[in-house]
């Protein structure tokens, strides 16, 4: 299975992180496969879903994603699922001096006919797509993080 697993390091405070990446929406700014991602409905907390529409190897592709664990300020883990992908986000936050260590995680699932080639994507060399990906998100957390 693919799967992106960044840890990056702020000096904002965890209270301030969390509120930031706990709102999905802000994949909008730091998320660069993201085109546009909507609160469809929910507080933010369990239950919350999102309406996410991303570009990734060329294509658009709409998925739903739900808030299936929220433990502020400290875990938030997101469920994605359309007709061929299942993606899970998994955001840990924990206080490091006066800042913040932020450790992402995001697997994909493959379904449907996309299915048999998934576990191929993990390999060296395909893989190319997602690590640029996650090096590309890694580094637009950092810089909307510095912002804060």
């Amino acid at each position: 299975m693919p799967t992106i697993d960044r840890t990056i390091t702020t000096d904002a405070d965890p209270q301030a992180v969390w509120d930031y990446m706990s709102d999905f929406t802000n994949t909008n700014e730091w998320d660069p496969g993201t085109v546009r991602t909507v609160r469809a409905a929910g507080n933010g907390g369990v239950g919350t879903t999102y309406d996410n529409t991303s570009k990734f190897m060329g294509r658009e592709t709409q998925l739903t994603y739900t808030v299936v664990e929220s433990q502020e300020p400290t875990l938030l883990q997101l469920r994605g699922e359309n007709d061929s992908i299942h993606a899970v986000d998994t955001m840990t936050f924990t206080p490091q001096g006066t800042g913040t260590k932020v450790h992402y995680v995001a697997e994909f699932e493959f379904k449907g006919a996309l299915a048999k080639v998934g576990p191929a994507l993990s390999l060296p060399g395909l893989n190319l797509p997602f690590k640029q990906l996650g090096d590309k998100a890694e580094q637009g957390i950092k810089d909307a993080l510095a912002k804060l």
